[in-house]
Formats: C-alpha cells, structure tokens, sequence
C-alpha cells in the first residue's frame, strides 16, 4: 500500500468517528473545567480516544469482523451485531447526524422550519456516497476530512492568535477531580461501541487497496489507529482550548455547539459562522456515510443482503427517523446503549488479552448485567442505598468494570494451570 493511501485512511477513520457530538463535547467540558481544563482533557483522552484506539489494533489482528463475537453463542453475536449496528443506525446517531447538521448548519440562517426538505436532502446526498464504498477513501479521505481539518485549523489559529476570554475557575466536579471525570465523560461518548461497527469499513478498505496478508493487514490497521489517534486528540485538545478561553463570549452557553458558534461569530462574524456550518454538515454527512456502509456489510456478510439494498433502507428509515421526533428516539435509545457500551469494551478487552476462549460469553455476561446497573443509575431509576459499598466504580458509572476484569483474570489464571499441567 502506498503511503498516500495509507493517510488517506487514517484521514478517512478520524472523519468516521468526528462526529458533531464529538465536536461540540469537549467545549463544554473545558469550559466547566476552567483552569483545570488540561487535566480534564487528558482524562477524556484516555478513553474518548484510548479505547477506540485499542479497537482498531484488535480488528486488525483479527482474520474477519466475526471474529470480535466468535465467542459467544450464536444468538448473542447476532443481538450484539443487530442491536449495535442499529441503534448506531437509523434508530439512534444517524437521524441525531442529520438533526445536528440541520441545527447547526442550516437553521440558523433560515426563518421557517426546513427540517424536512433539509433531512430528505441530506440523506439523498449520504445515499450517493454510501452506494459506492469503494471511493469512500477518495471521497472522505481525500475530500472531506482535509475539507474539516482546513476549517477547523482556521478558527482554532484565530483563536490562538485573538482568544475571546481567559480560563476561569473550575466549576462543580472538576474542581477537585478534573482528570477523573474526564475519562468518565470520554467513557461517555460511546466511540467505544462505534469503534467495533467502524471496524467494518476500515478493515475492508484496507483489504481493497491489495492489502490480503494478516500481518499487513495488521500492521496497517496500527499505522492507521496511530494516525487517528494523533488527530483526534490534536482535535480535543483544540476544542478544550476554545472552551476554556470562551468566557468573553459564552460564559453561559448551555452545550459545546452555542460554545463553537459564538466563538465562530466573535472572530469571524457572519463568515465565521458559516465556517462552523459547512464543518458541521460535513462532519455528519461523513459519519452517515460511514455508519450506513457498516450496516451494509454486516447484513451482507451475515444474511446476504445486497448492500444496495440495504443502503436505500436504512437511509430511508434515517430520513423518516429525523422528522419524527430526536428526543423521544434518544429516550428509548439511551438504555440500550448505555449496556452495549460495556459489552463492546468487554469484547475488544477479552479478544485482546484472552483470544478464542468460552470465558468470552461469560465476560459479556457480567458487562451486560453490571452495565444494566449502570444504566439504572444513569436514568435515576436506582433505589438509594449505599451502592458504592458493592460497586465500587458506581459513582463512576463503570461497575462493570471489575467484574469484568476479575472474569478475565480468572480465566487467564486457569489456562495458565491447565498450560502448565499440560506441560508437566
């Protein structure tokens, strides 16, 4: 593989997973975080980008994407992928992708309500993208994602040259624990399960550019996890700076995006907003079209769909989807993907450190069933009680955690034994 092409799909993978969530969320962190907004930021880069990060070095290693839940028992892998794949689909981030690149990008400069006409738009263009996954690098690699850079660049160097405040004092929980509720809040963004669907198109990129030996493949997907974790973090980090030096501008913003919009209209006005409205939609639109040919492999691979086919569904459901109302899908959505995050980790962990064992289907377990914990805790529907007592990461949100790793160790610990019994 030529080295062009090489950075073009690292190019192509940062653009899959910059989404506008992942845009306008660290603002808002660094914000809060005030004068501890590095600590704060350093912490959401150790999962925000460390997990996917660990995704993609897996996947690569691995002979196949099935390969991820081989593991399980059949009708687990199946839930997991279906589950996974359309919640990020059209049930969940599709139709927020185009929401968000409506609210973002379109509304503020209309008077009338255009969500229709706008969502019918943007999905027939993601459509023509999504039929045609083989110049998915020519078209995000090579387009798009040095389309975002250039604009991202722009309003973060006037920034630096001419910042709208100063750093404040650190507000709420990120006066005393800054770092630690930045993992908690990169935890949060869910790239963990996006990563394992991203996988899809990523690895069969790799594969169409001649690429058929596994060591290549894996050394490849290395090459191209490095390249992608270089520029999100470059990207956070960014976003970060912006929040923590918005106080003449947005000292009361209430989300990241009126952080990145005020900030875009204090430095460059009119223009300025237009710069963030053109990398929103961007943004989105290569998210969508990423996700939609990740649903297509899978039900190609696995049911024999043909991806055409499938395409023209999802995007479909993803337009009727926008305009039915995001935040009655978020509150459904929400449940299911709070437990798939735990169980993606989970899988991603065990395949990394305990390949090709029955304990895979016993680990998925214990993170669905403390996960579902978690997510109780999250929607408030918990009882009060002393829970840290049990679940020591509660408050964090990741009481799955040590179970989960107990169930590994464990598992290491008895092939282990069984290895040395062998060997006597």
């Amino acid at each position: 593989m030529k080295k062009t092409e090489l950075i073009a799909i690292g190019f192509m993978t940062f653009a899959l997973f910059l989404g506008a969530g992942n845009l306008i969320f660290p603002p808002l962190m660094a914000q809060q975080a005030g004068e501890n907004w590095l600590i704060a930021i350093a912490g959401f880069l150790v999962t925000a980008v460390g997990i996917p990060t660990l995704s993609l070095v897996v996947l690569g290693k691995l002979p196949s994407m099935h390969e991820l839940t081989a593991g399980l028992p059949r009708w687990m892998d199946r839930t997991f992928w279906v589950a996974t794949l359309t919640t990020l689909g059209p049930a969940f981030v599709l139709p927020r992708a185009v929401t968000v690149a409506y609210e973002m990008g379109i509304k503020p400069f209309v008077y009338d309500d255009h969500l229709f006409l706008f969502s019918i738009s943007f999905c027939v263009v993601s459509l023509m993208f999504a039929l045609k996954p083989g110049k998915m690098v020519d078209y995000i690699g090579k387009i798009m994602t040095p389309a975002m850079i250039v604009m991202l660049s722009t309003l973060v160097i006037a920034a630096l040259l001419n910042p709208l405040g100063t750093t404040t004092e650190a507000v709420g929980v990120f006066k005393d624990q800054a770092g630690v509720n930045g993992v908690i809040q990169g935890y949060m963004t869910l790239d963990g399960v996006a990563s394992v669907a991203f996988g899809w198109v990523i690895i069969r990129t790799i594969r169409s550019k001649g690429v058929t030996k596994p060591s290549d493949i894996s050394k490849y997907s290395n090459w191209v996890a490095v390249i992608y974790a270089v520029l999100m973090s470059i990207c956070y980090v960014s976003m970060g700076y912006l929040g923590s030096t918005s106080s003449d501008v947005a000292i009361n913003a209430t989300n990241g995006g009126e952080i990145l919009t005020l900030y875009a209209a204090g430095e460059f006005g009119t223009v300025g907003q237009l710069l963030l409205a053109v990398l929103t939609i961007v943004t989105c639109l290569s998210t969508v079209v990423g996700l939609t040919n990740a649903n297509s492999e899978y039900y190609n691979h696995t049911f024999g769909m043909p991806m055409r086919t499938t395409s023209i569904i999802i995007i479909a459901l993803t337009a009727v989807v926008s305009n039915v109302g995001l935040e009655t899908i978020i509150e459904l959505s929400l449940p299911v993907i709070l437990i798939l995050c735990p169980i993606a980790v989970t899988l991603i962990v065990i395949n990394a450190t305990l390949p090709k064992s029955k304990w895979h289907s016993i680990a998925v377990g214990v993170a669905a069933l403390f996960g579902g914990v978690d997510t109780l805790n999250i929607l408030g529907m918990m009882p009060e009680g002393e829970w840290t007592s049990i679940f020591p990461l509660y408050n964090s949100h990741m009481s799955w955690l040590l179970p989960v790793l107990a169930v590994i160790f464990i598992a290491k610990l008895m092939r282990y034994k069984v290895n040395q019994t062998v060997s006597a």
